[in-house]
């Protein structure tokens, strides 16, 4: 569901219910800016992202971890 911020303003009873049921995409000067989610998808999606940088900390921790001099050394070869 897409529908303009006045209309969020002058109903937002209405659309945080229905975004208790299906994501509530709000639309200001013709542009997509937010999204309103209920606790439960908005808790669902932060569990997704925690799981997948712990995974991703986890792969660094078995390749082992960089001397401060290796730090330095990545970081001044990416500009």
């Amino acid at each position: 569901m897409v529908v303009k911020a006045t209309a969020v303003k002058t109903h937002f009873g209405k659309y945080l219910e229905d975004s208790i049921k299906n994501p509530v995409t709000i639309e200001k000067s013709g542009r997509k800016v937010a999204v309103l989610l209920s606790i439960d998808e908005y808790e669902r999606l932060t569990a997704i992202e925690d799981s997948y940088w712990a995974e991703r900390a986890a792969e660094a921790e078995k390749e082992g971890y960089l001397t401060h001099e290796e730090s330095m050394e990545a970081l001044r070869n990416k500009t």
